[in-house]
């Protein structure tokens, strides 16, 4: 490691013991070597790995050893770094399977293209020494959006009401900035409660995470559709619902019994859309919309325009129904 390297080590981070870390990488190729103490130099900037970030799901945590948490040393700011790295699976929509995949050079493309536009995380890519694709991502001081709304102490009915309309017009933005997308001809790829976050002070929406791409030929953005749709139903739902928990949330078996295959998710099996047989004060229009992801749908969105279409003017619906109940009023299920 070089002079300059050691010493911008020691005056932000004097605690490092140089002797056991500090190797500096150029080419980050190998990067489930790369580590705490670790330097990577990119573009003649240096920054100081902190550690592997990881994804919460269910209470668990699964390291995600290609993106790294570090400092830049040169500036004290914190940044990720995304490395390179590759992976393919097939996803199953009903009958079909789509294809889908990382693509580190679709991810840079995406943040050169919403530069400035704050519904977006915002960053740059490089190319190291040996030509790997890495992508210097500003972080965002906030809290995932479903979690936000799972937080929210109150019960569904004054949930629904009182706060889902603010919620969903704030949404509705984040579909628009979708939508940018889709009109440059790219997707984010991944649509999924955890890339929506709400910025500390600013209370603003912003996508994470766009390095996941797909291929399907029935509609090109069908399934960044597709994960707005769930998006909605965790929204309206306050939470997601399944067979295995109706009865912990306080539902009766009778409304259990009332869930058919229909009711499901086409996505994900065992998510249930129909949220008006949970809470029957939820809108036939809203419910409506949910439906176009169930497995009873016939029809599908194909375009952001036709999904925000159906849903805006069912806003509008929440707050006058509202005006006819007890304020606060209890919900039988909780």
């Amino acid at each position: 490691m070089s002079k300059q390297v050691k010493e911008l080590v020691r005056r932000l981070r004097p605690s490092l013991s140089l002797a056991e870390y500090g190797r500096l990488f150029t080419d980050t190729t190998a990067y489930m070597e790369i580590s705490y103490g670790d330097v990577i130099e990119i573009d003649n900037h240096h920054y100081l790995v902190l550690r592997d970030e990881v994804e919460r799901s269910f209470g668990i945590e699964d390291p995600k050893y290609w993106v790294k948490r570090c400092i830049l040393l040169e500036t004290g700011e914190r940044r990720i770094l995304k490395l390179v790295f590759h992976e393919k699976f097939m996803l199953k929509l009903g009958a079909l399977e789509i294809p889908c995949y990382r693509s580190p050079e679709k991810e840079a493309r995406i943040l050169d293209l919403v530069r400035g536009d704050l519904r977006f995380m915002q960053g740059y890519s490089r190319f190291d020494k040996k030509g790997n694709v890495v992508r210097i991502i500003e972080i965002i001081s906030g809290k995932r959006l479903d979690h936000a709304v799972f937080e929210i102490e109150t019960n569904h009915r004054d949930y629904f009401y009182n706060h889902l309309p603010g919620i969903l017009k704030k949404f509705m933005d984040s579909c628009r900035a979708i939508k940018f997308l889709h009109d440059h001809g790219e997707i984010h790829g991944d649509i999924r409660r955890d890339h929506l976050w709400i910025e500390h002070g600013t209370g603003r929406y912003r996508w994470i995470d766009f390095d996941y791409a797909y291929e399907f030929e029935e509609n090109p953005f069908g399934l960044d559709i597709f994960g707005l749709g769930s998006l909605l139903i965790y929204l309206v739902g306050k939470q997601i619902f399944t067979m295995s928990n109706l009865e912990s949330q306080g539902f009766s078996k009778e409304v259990a019994a009332s869930i058919s295959e229909e009711d499901f998710s086409l996505l994900y099996k065992n998510r249930i859309v129909n949220l008006k047989k949970l809470y029957p004060y939820i809108p036939k229009r809203l419910n409506l919309v949910l439906m176009h992801f169930s497995n009873k749908a016939e029809v599908f969105y194909e375009t952001v325009d036709e999904f925000l279409q159906d849903l805006e003017p069912c806003i509008d619906e929440i707050n006058p129904n509202y005006a006819l109940q007890t304020p606060g009023g209890d919900n039988s299920f909780e």
